[in-house]
């Protein structure tokens, strides 16, 4: 004899825990363009004399072009996204701070591999070209991007670009971002004074 299911247990309730978010932003041409501009020409410079990518190499730059004039404007505009995130998450109002930013340059068939940005509270990419748009795998997610987007993602969030199937080179912008008030106010232990426990 054959137990009837329902007779023996509820039907599973399927709980969505912990769900991740994503900050997907295109920029105008008008406010892009000239980034775009910007990002190119310091682009020449840092990599002036240096020989052309051969097929499948990549080239990264320093981590601190934050600080770049020539980048301002860029930096901007990740402020902005980066108090939209806060806004919606409903943190406070404490400040983030830039802690890294860099250019990557990926010749036709580079890829640029899974990783994380671990010390950081967001991670994100700026686009200055135009890459194929890819479909949607069981265990990821792709996000299309056109000139002029901009990305924001949990710093902890695995993620990789998939190859360059283009045939010219692709450029991005990615960058870190951390409390400013970090090391003074969230490094300690915030247990042991209150008597309560709390599992996040």
């Amino acid at each position: 004899m054959v137990a009837d299911r329902d007779a023996t247990s509820d039907a599973p309730d399927i709980v969505r825990l912990f769900p991740t978010f994503v900050w997907h932003r295109r920029l105008m041409p008008a406010t892009y363009e000239p980034i775009h501009t910007s990002v190119l020409a310091m682009l020449g410079e840092l990599r002036r004399g240096l020989p052309p990518l051969a097929r499948g190499e990549a080239w990264q730059s320093g981590h601190a072009l934050h600080r770049l004039a020539d980048l301002a404007a860029l930096v901007s505009q990740i402020q902005r996204a980066a108090e939209g995130v806060l806004d919606f998450l409903k943190i406070g109002s404490g400040a983030l701070e830039i802690t890294g930013c860099w250019a990557n340059v990926s010749s036709p068939g580079a890829p640029h591999r899974m990783h994380t940005h671990p010390n950081n509270f967001l991670s994100g990419v700026y686009w200055p070209p135009v890459t194929e748009l890819t479909a949607y795998n069981t265990d990821q997610v792709v996000l299309p991007v056109t000139p002029g987007t901009l990305i924001l993602f949990p710093a902890w969030l695995p993620h990789s670009v998939d190859i360059n199937g283009s045939d010219r080179e692709r450029i991005s912008v990615s960058f870190n971002l951390m409390f400013a008030s970090y090391a003074e106010t969230m490094s300690p232990p915030l247990w042991g004074t209150s008597g309560q426990h709390h599992v996040s």
